[in-house]
């Protein structure tokens, strides 16, 4: 039985109940984030809690995220994740229990903090490098896209048009410009650079997407922050998403079309051989006891 975190204590999960109440259940008003391990080893913990402390901040929830950290690891060791290649913790934040009002309650309330840890896996090399489809759908989120809200209809909606025509992935389009995944940040190589939006409110400013716009200018890929237009994809040499748990996730079809020859590109190998490695280096480090 798994081991989860509520309210300042780890108990069974089938222990683990939440008011119906909770403003979470009742109006989505509560944030997010997933951290990933490797071996135990968090990565980019430190830019997960910043992003979370943010988001906090502007949704104002009162709540200081410093013993996070060590909730996190403390979730891993206890459901036996040290030695699993990839896991993860997802931590949820709500503003807590109180009568249902389109506004903040009156009184002060205690959030609800809940979290789980749970392994995960990457796709298996043949599939990776055969590539995924996706198909383009309208990005009907609300237009503060880069607060981690729990409000997650839209992404939901998009996501199961990509599984209703029988592809893997789903490209949020707005105003003409593909502007993300359902639930990774996109991007396209032209001519050889790394082309991804800009962090602007529009979208979620990933933190997978950070580390490679880092390894891309450390590889001396040349990279753009701006917008893609729809009507570029079809141009496009390779096209390929960022995220936690996709890592960097070639596209190789759109809406039918294959993109650049349909296969996976050299600059989507580079980037993602480069991730790999700023994880293997994030472990050797720890091990090493260097933080």
């Amino acid at each position: 039985m798994s081991t989860v975190f509520l309210n300042g204590a780890f108990i069974p999960k089938a222990e683990a109940t939440i008011s119906v109440d909770d403003r979470g259940f009742l109006l989505g008003d509560g944030l997010y984030e997933v951290t990933p391990f490797y071996e135990g080893v968090p990565f980019g913990v430190d830019r997960h809690l910043a992003r979370l402390e943010r988001g906090l901040s502007w949704i104002r929830i009162s709540y200081d995220v410093s013993s996070l950290e060590e909730m996190h690891r403390a979730l891993i060791a206890k459901n036996g994740l040290e030695g699993a290649e990839r896991s993860l913790v997802y931590v949820q934040i709500t503003r807590g229990v109180a009568p249902r009002t389109h506004y903040f309650p009156e009184v002060d309330v205690t959030p609800t903090i809940y979290a789980y840890a749970k392994e995960w896996s990457r796709p298996p090399d043949d599939v990776w490098n055969r590539g995924f489809r996706a198909v383009t759908v309208p990005d009907r989120r609300w237009s503060r896209v880069d607060v981690k809200t729990i409000c997650l209809l839209a992404n939901v909606m998009a996501f199961q048009a990509a599984r209703d025509v029988g592809v893997d992935d789903a490209i949020l389009v707005r105003d003409g410009v593909a502007i993300e995944g359902a639930h990774q940040n996109f991007w396209g190589v032209f001519g050889g650079t790394a082309v991804t939006h800009p962090a602007t409110s529009h979208i979620l400013e990933g933190i997978t997407r950070g580390v490679v716009l880092e390894e891309a200018r450390i590889a001396g890929i040349p990279v753009e922050e701006r917008p893609i237009q729809v009507e570029e994809l079809a141009t496009a040499d390779e096209l390929f998403f960022t995220g936690t748990t996709g890592e960097v996730r070639p596209v190789v079809e759109v809406d039918g079309r294959p993109v650049g020859d349909g296969h996976v590109g050299p600059v989507t190998r580079r980037l993602s051989h480069a991730f790999l490695a700023r994880i293997e280096a994030t472990k050797e480090a720890a091990k090493a006891g260097v933080t």
